[in-house]
């Protein structure tokens, strides 16, 4: 249900809102959050930020409602951003923020993420009233600790071995610099130019959203503004609500699973999840997720079920608190995605994209025109190479996360190459900038041929990523965690393939697969980051024949599996036979149109229909 509005004019009524004035803010608001973003990412030092685009920028109450964050913000941070806010007005009260003031935060306690996402937060002031805060979360390089690159990894078995803990600290209160708190910054941070470099840019960013804040409240006035925020909150939530009624009511579940979290080999992480659909209302339920693990995989976030909720029900709309206020999602405290301080959460966004993937299978029964099969479901294949530049004698870090197959769709082919659903608009590093700044060589990054699951549309492709150390330095080589469950078909769909990480060092002849964080390699060592693809949707049988030639020709799929997975014969010279072709599809004989993924459909609960 809507909540009541903050607003209202002197007369105790909501003030009017004209169509043209209601548009004007609806559309300005997430501008204010896009133009910090490219202001972060103009002034940032870190490859992660200004390449990579591992951030978001965003406008919050004090109620911890998310008001707008930039179109393309890495679409996990949405979940918990509010709560960071919640923790904040506990801490120092309404009467304790000051304009001027800077927080500095990544506790996990109440961020439950690694703790190189920094946040810095600065309260926003319209005429000596606190309205909102303008809030930046990046990713660091460098937090000390074992956290240099993408985190320490699940071997950290605490966060004081991860790095530096932030706990909703002022770095400048009423507008003087805390000078002991950063020069603690600077002094335990392998990396200070940059990291503190970001840090002033995500200042940059907050000070440029209380600029355009002023102009918006000076123009339209406080009423009308935060009336526009009520209203557009109240139309958000109509639209989600919309969507899911159309569905029909009842419960639906599906299961996946993690190898193992890095540590206890050989033990799965169960991933259960129970989706209820009752006049346009949605609960997901993760109770039946593993327990919190002493691996550092754990975290505190609602962001696989908002993920999912978000992309099912308004994906090109811009995100705001109403998105989710027609979702219920159950997390028990002490459940790996609301583990309990000091629960390791180094590597807290491993399990994420597999929530979403297997909340989006649940659901598939109730949405066979829209959803699609299982996605590469990491976060990409991080690439984490670090030393020291002979040239300059100061530290360096190769940063970049490559992308995977995405599953195929009711219409289409998945997507190749492509970043994971929780990452929205992070890229990978450009070659020639990592070639300019590091002593690394690139020698490929090109897709993976037969990685994609079978279908009528197959799943995308996943990419290797070949580079080759020019220097001696450490390797961080995550571990391939969905050998045992990978990304799944639907309806007959065959599953794509996991990735990995491989290692030759000089003198081998062959590339070894590995796992490792801080690996040493001696020089001219070559690392293989290999990416999954995505499962296939539909009968592999039902794909033309003209589309699988034209698959091999482009070389996504080889000849060999052609003739194996979708029963079409070519001739040598990769022209299409077709009477052998048809005579070998019906020798096979088409699979099932209603195959179930990996055996297994999603389960809708019988007899709880509603």
């Amino acid at each position: 249900m809507a909540k009541a509005s903050r607003t209202t004019a002197r007369n105790g009524k909501r003030p009017s809102l004209d169509p043209v004035t209601l548009e004007v803010i609806r559309n300005a608001l997430p501008a204010v959050a896009n133009e910090m973003a490219a202001d972060l990412q103009r002034t940032s030092y870190n490859m992660m930020i200004y390449e990579v685009r591992d951030f978001c920028t965003a406008l919050i109450d004090p109620d911890g409602q998310l008001i707008s964050q930039n179109v393309g913000g890495v679409s996990h941070f949405v979940a918990d951003l509010g709560v960071i806010i919640v923790d904040g007005m506990k801490r120092y009260g309404r009467k304790g923020f000051a304009p001027g003031d800077v927080v500095i935060t990544n506790h996990q306690a109440v961020a439950g993420q690694h703790l190189n996402n920094v946040v810095i937060y600065m309260p926003y002031f319209y005429k000596g009233e606190l309205l909102m805060f303008s809030m930046v979360r990046a990713h660091w390089i460098d937090v000390g600790g074992m956290s240099t690159g993408f985190g320490a990894g699940p071997q950290v078995a605490d966060p004081w071995l991860e790095g530096l803990q932030l706990d909703q600290l002022k770095i400048y209160e009423k507008g003087k610099l805390n000078e002991t708190l950063y020069r603690v910054l600077k002094d335990n941070i392998r990396f200070p130019e940059s990291s503190l470099g970001d840090m002033k840019s995500q200042m940059a960013a907050c000070r440029l959203a209380a600029r355009r804040m002023d102009e918006l409240f000076e123009k339209y006035g406080k009423d009308t503004i935060l009336a526009a925020i009520d209203h557009i909150f109240d139309e958000t939530e109509t639209k989600c609500r919309n969507v899911v009624s159309q569905l029909p009511d009842g419960v639906y579940e599906a299961a996946s699973a993690m190898d193992d979290d890095g540590v206890l080999k050989g033990d799965p992480v169960p991933i259960r999840v129970k989706v209820t659909i009752r006049k346009g209302e949605m609960v997901i339920d993760l109770s039946g997720c593993s327990k919190e693990r002493k691996a550092g995989i754990n975290s505190r976030t609602l962001a696989g079920a908002r993920v999912a909720y978000k992309a099912l029900t308004g994906p090109l709309d811009p995100v705001n608190e109403g998105s989710f206020r027609a979702l219920q999602v159950i997390i028990p405290e002490g459940s790996i995605m609301m583990a309990r301080f000091p629960a390791p959460m180094a590597g807290w966004s491993i399990i994420v994209p597999t929530v979403v993937d297997t909340i989006v299978k649940a659901l598939s029964q109730a949405m066979r025109d829209r959803v699609p099969a299982g996605h590469h479901g990491l976060l990409g294949g991080s690439v984490v190479f670090f030393g020291v530049h002979p040239k300059t004698n100061r530290r360096f870090v190769v940063q970049s996360i490559e992308g995977g197959g995405w599953g195929g769709r009711p219409t289409e082919d998945g997507e190749s190459a492509t970043v994971s659903v929780c990452q929205g608009d992070v890229r990978n590093g450009s070659i020639e900038g990592i070639e300019i700044k590091c002593p690394v060589l690139v020698e490929s990054r090109g897709l993976r041929q037969d990685s994609c699951g079978a279908g009528q549309f197959r799943g995308g492709l996943g990419i290797d990523v070949r580079v080759r150390n020019l220097v001696e330095g450490r390797w961080n080589f995550e571990q391939a965690r969905r050998l045992n469950c990978p990304p799944w078909g639907l309806w007959g769909g065959s599953a794509g393939e996991a990735g990995g990480y491989l290692l030759r060092r000089p003198g081998e002849n062959e590339f070894k697969p590995i796992v490792g964080a801080h690996v040493p390699v001696p020089l001219h060592a070559e690392a293989i980051v290999r990416t999954g693809g995505g499962g296939g949707w539909g009968d592999p049988f039902d794909r033309a024949a003209e589309v699988v030639a034209n698959d091999v020709a482009e070389g996504f799929i080889s000849a060999a599996a052609a003739r194996k997975l979708y029963g079409v014969v070519l001739r040598g010279d990769m022209s299409l036979d077709e009477k052998a072709t048809q005579r070998l599809r019906m020798r096979l004989g088409s699979a099932q149109k209603t195959k179930p993924a990996n055996g297994k459909p999603a389960k809708r609960s019988k007899g709880r229909s509603r």
